[in-house]
């Protein structure tokens, strides 16, 4: 499709290793990169120069994972973040040559499917421990996940129960809460009208949020979509929970109850229906101007 780097096709294929496909794309526009083995998954560190970084401004963290289900070529779940970070790093890298201050960490995470079995089966989860371990705790986390269909920003409400339920760790919240009102104020300059604060599957920001670092999460909606889905939330008080705390495959109880009323984007996934016909050019565009209000955020 047009609208897709030439590369796209190729990072979809079965045979592909992802994990090199993403070094060498990055390497061939500049962009250094090292990988860092955890507990069995290989995540992928972007190398941007030590004059971009300053301990005056907040840290930035971009996250999007690489690896896919079986039998799936996972083109938004979840190639989409990845070329959108991957050329986003691309020029990160030319402002920091140029001087700027940017404050951008960047990782492209292994594991992330397999937090079916729980957070800590998480590749992100030993991440976030490393994190944790070398007393990084204080950097914004932005997670980004199936961003390559519709238009509607959809900011995950993963971790509002921090603050709802007045959890005992009064730090954590004050900073997820500060996180999560910056993540609101960047959508609604990107998209005023049609951002959406909703119940998402966990991602990568679970394993953050366990170990107590705060991270949000953002992915994208058709508008049809997101609006069917908030009414069905409104018609259903035990959607949210389920969407939230169960796991949405191989479940009876959910394919019978709940399965129809998900978004179809959502019930793509892990599918082969997850294809490069399934993603619309206009969530690019979106993606692009949200990477580019963190570029300026905080400093």
């Amino acid at each position: 499709m047009s609208f897709l780097p030439e590369e796209y096709e190729k990072y979809l294929a079965p045979e592909t290793d992802r994990l090199s496909f993403l070094r060498d794309y990055l390497a061939l526009r500049g962009v250094e990169t090292c990988v860092i083995p955890l507990a069995g998954k290989k995540h992928l560190y972007v190398n941007f120069p030590s004059s971009s970084y300053s301990p005056q401004f907040r840290m930035k963290v971009l996250i999007s994972h690489y690896d896919r289900v079986a039998g799936s070529p996972g083109a938004n779940d979840n190639s989409s973040a990845n070329f959108a970070l991957a050329d986003f790093a691309v020029k990160v890298k030319a402002l920091a040559l140029k001087g700027k201050v940017l404050n951008i960490r960047m990782f492209f995470t292994d594991g992330e499917e397999l937090g079916e079995g729980g957070v800590s089966s998480q590749g992100a989860f030993a991440l976030a421990e490393l994190f944790k371990k070398l007393g990084i705790v204080n950097d914004d986390v932005f997670v980004f996940d199936s961003v390559g269909r519709g238009t509607v920003p959809v900011l995950a409400r993963a971790g509002l129960d921090f603050l709802l339920q007045g959890r005992k760790n009064k730090d954590f919240t004050k900073r997820f809460a500060a996180l999560f009102e910056r993540t609101q104020n960047i959508l609604r300059e990107v998209s005023p009208k049609k951002w959406m604060t909703l119940p998402v599957p966990y991602s990568d920001n679970a394993g953050f949020l366990a170990c107590g670092i705060p991270s949000v999460a953002l992915t994208m909606l058709p508008e049809k979509e997101a609006t069917d889905y908030c009414l069905e939330l409104m018609k259903d008080k035990n959607l949210e929970k389920t969407v939230m705390n169960a796991k949405l495959e191989n479940n009876a109880d959910f394919e019978f109850k709940y399965r129809e009323k998900m978004p179809v984007t959502w019930r793509l996934f892990h599918t082969e229906y997850d294809n490069f016909l399934s993603l619309t050019p206009e969530s690019f565009g979106v993606m692009e101007k949200i990477l580019e209000k963190l570029l300026v955020l905080y400093v």
